[in-house]
């Protein structure tokens, strides 16, 4: 298939370190600084990291039409390239995990490995209905309940559970504030993104990593993401739907592990 023709690049970009290239796709309602800011570091020490905020994350500016998801993939490459990488591989984070393998599928000479967390092939009747309600409230403007919402289905029982009264409600304040303006696209996006049909054209090294106590994205919708890829590996890592606010250190090693088997095989 001959090479796409890419878009000059639009979105935000985070980048750190140097060495063989790694992309970055956050998730929905985050951005690259909020769903990767604790990993950056490690994740960039032995490679350069390439990180791009959606319309509406960061400083890239909200869009007033409805996300396309082969223009983010296109976005999200042509970001890498604009950096200098050739080749990378793409660590997608929920609604990031099917941009990615967008990307992997419409670009296959540049996209080498896939790291995909909590993360779905389509979203099934759970998540569609979170993403409405996600998205409803947020144009209700009334992000202190939706705040009190996204701590429901963001963080493992146990996790919710030992947070502290107090500082459940300080995290919530503060998650009120700092709602971004892709929101509403981007939980939208969530409902109708679907790539089942790249999953079986997918040939290069993968790893899904289920986050086992997922009150978002269900662990079986994950798991049919995995089941979908040819040899596929898996992991999973006992979290919620935010492994990098509950065990960043063991999801970053996850990541780091992985690549570095991939790189050193390469």
């Amino acid at each position: 298939m001959p090479e796409l023709t890419l878009p000059a690049p639009t979105f935000a970009r985070t980048v750190r370190g140097s060495g063989p290239g790694l992309l970055l796709a956050h998730g929905a309602g985050g951005g690259v600084e909020a769903n990767y800011g604790l990993l950056l570091d490690g994740l960039a020490a032995h490679r350069t990291v390439v990180g791009a905020d959606f319309p509406g994350a960061g400083t890239t500016p909200a869009s007033a039409a409805p996300l396309d998801a082969d223009e983010l993939a296109d976005e999200l490459v042509a970001a890498a390239i604009a950096e200098g990488l050739e080749t990378f591989a793409i660590a997608g984070f929920s609604l990031g995990g099917p941009v990615a393998v967008r990307a992997a599928a419409r670009h296959p000479e540049r996209v080498t490995a896939l790291v995909l967390t909590a993360t779905f092939a389509h979203a099934d009747a759970k998540l569609r209905l979170a993403a409405s309600i996600w998205r409803r409230l947020y144009e209700a403007g009334d992000h202190a309940l939706l705040a009190e919402f996204l701590a429901y289905v963001a963080f493992g029982h146990e996790t919710l559970q030992a947070i502290p009264a107090d500082d459940l409600r300080a995290g919530i304040e503060l998650t009120a504030g700092s709602i971004t303006p892709g929101t509403p696209a981007q939980t939208e996006l969530v409902g109708r993104i679907d790539v089942r049909d790249d999953l079986a054209h997918l040939s290069i090294p993968t790893l899904v990593i289920t986050t086992t106590d997922d009150p978002l994205v269900p662990p079986a919708l994950q798991r049919q993401l995995a089941q979908g890829i040819p040899g596929a590996r898996t992991a999973e890592i006992a979290t919620g739907h935010l492994p990098f606010a509950e065990r960043p250190e063991e999801w970053q090693k996850l990541i780091t592990d992985f690549l570095g088997e991939h790189t050193a095989a390469a």
